[in-house]
């Protein structure tokens, strides 16, 4: 009999410290560190597909700023009840050209560079648009252009609208890892407006 009350009491004391360690470290954590995003739709394909279940790094952005090809997760401008997902491409106060699916920055050095994208879907050659953003702006696109509504429909993403960079893919497990949407970004040259001399 006395072994059985230590077993509950063993019992007990388990589900107390569980109960503890999930209010104090999960439920902060989920709420302010990161949490779970399912992409629905195409718009970035091939790099993520419907349904995958990814994990959004919320904490990142109060220590860095967003970096271009960064694949995030903000509140769409139009309906901040309505999370999509997306690559940054324009930082702010740079300029971005899109002529015929090429996309080129004009960065706030006055530098011209030319944007090498492998893991985009080509877009609509006959598209061209050039937009300017302020201090707060970001321009995204998904990576699935022809299936994408972004910043070329609804204008530059606010800062304040970012909810976090996508850090982790959980499904499908044949997929999963950490940073499944990095890239290093190469970046073509193709002309700077300076050259400086010594």
């Amino acid at each position: 009999m006395h072994e059985m009350k230590d077993t509950w009491k063993g019992l007990l004391k388990d589900l107390f410290t569980l109960a503890l360690l999930i209010v104090v470290v999960v439920i902060p954590i989920r709420m302010f560190v990161i949490s779970p995003f399912i992409v629905d739709g195409e718009s970035m394909h091939p790099t993520f597909e419907n349904l995958n279940y990814l994990i959004v790094d919320e904490l990142l952005y109060y220590f860095k700023t967003p970096a271009r090809g960064d694949v995030i997760v903000f509140r769409y401008p139009d309906n901040p009840s309505l999370f999509f997902i997306k690559r940054i491409i324009g930082l702010p106060g740079e300029t971005v050209s899109i002529n015929r699916g090429v996309v080129t920055i004009t960065t706030v050095d006055g530098q011209n560079i030319t944007l090498e994208e492998p893991y985009m879907v080509s877009e609509d050659a006959t598209y061209t648009k050039d937009v300017s953003l302020n201090s707060e702006g970001y321009f995204v696109m998904g990576d699935n252009r022809p299936n994408s509504s972004d910043s070329r429909v609804w204008g530059p993403l606010p800062r304040k609208n970012i909810v976090g960079r996508v850090d982790l893919r959980l499904l499908p497990i044949k997929k999963s890892g950490f940073f499944p949407g990095a890239t290093t970004y190469p970046l073509l040259i193709s002309s700077s407006t300076q050259s400086k001399t010594l």
